[in-house]
C-alpha cells in the first residue's frame, strides 16, 4: 500500500464548502452530526483550541495535528480540496471515520477520483462525503464511485434528491458499487 505523500505548500484560500444541517447518508436524509472547519481562518488551529465534538478538518490542518489528535479518533474527519489527492492521506485513511471531497464547481470532477481511490486502492470503509457544488445529476455517478454521503448546498429538497442516487437500474461498466461489468454478470447468470 502506498505511503502518504508529502503535503503541498499552503495554498491561497478559495471558496470553502458549506456544512448544511441535513444531508443524505446511506440512502436516507439525516441530521449532519459533523462541523466542517473551513481553511484559512484568522485564528491558528491547535489540538487544544479545536472545538469539541465531531469536526471535519482541512487536510493541511489534519496533517499538522494528526499525532496530537489521536485520542479523539472517531471525532476527527478530513476534507480534501479539489487539488489534493487521496495519496496525501494514504494508509492513514483507515484511522478516519469520515473523509470528505470538495467540489468547488460541478464541472470539476477531480473529487470523483477521491471516492474511487479511497474505496478501491485503500480499502476505505468509512463515510465518503461529497461537499461543495455538485449537482443532482451527479449523485448516481458519485454513488458508483463510492460516495455514501452528500452534503448538498442547493435549493432542492433532499428527499427529492434521494431518487437521483439510483437514476439507472443497471450499468455496463464496473465501479465501486458493482465490481463486475455487465458482460461478466450476464455470463454468470
Amino acid at each position: 500500500m502506498p505511503k502518504p505523500a508529502k503535503p503541498s505548500v499552503k495554498k491561497p484560500v478559495g471558496e470553502q464548502p458549506e456544512n448544511p444541517a441535513k444531508l443524505i447518508l446511506d440512502g436516507a436524509v439525516t441530521d449532519n452530526q459533523w462541523n466542517l472547519l473551513p481553511l484559512g481562518g484568522e485564528e491558528e488551529v491547535t489540538a487544544e483550541n479545536l472545538a469539541p465534538g465531531k469536526v471535519i478538518l482541512p487536510l493541511s490542518v489534519w496533517l499538522e495535528l494528526r499525532d496530537q489528535l489521536q485520542e479523539r479518533g472517531e471525532d476527527i474527519g478530513v476534507w480534501l480540496d479539489s487539488d489534493e489527492t487521496v495519496d496525501l492521506i494514504g494508509e492513514y485513511a483507515a484511522e478516519l471515520p469520515l473523509i470528505a471531497a470538495h467540489f468547488p464547481a460541478f464541472t470539476d470532477g477531480r473529487a470523483f477520483t477521491v471516492g474511487r481511490l479511497l474505496r478501491e486502492r485503500y480499502g476505505y470503509t468509512g463515510e465518503v462525503r461529497a461537499v461543495g457544488n455538485f449537482i443532482r445529476d451527479q449523485l448516481t455517478y458519485l454513488t458508483r464511485c463510492g460516495f455514501n454521503a452528500f452534503a448538498y448546498q442547493g435549493d432542492q429538497p433532499l428527499e427529492r434528491l434521494l431518487e437521483s442516487t439510483s437514476d439507472f437500474t443497471d450499468s455496463y461498466q464496473a465501479a465501486v458499487d458493482q465490481p463486475l461489468p455487465i458482460y461478466r454478470r450476464r455470463a454468470l447468470a
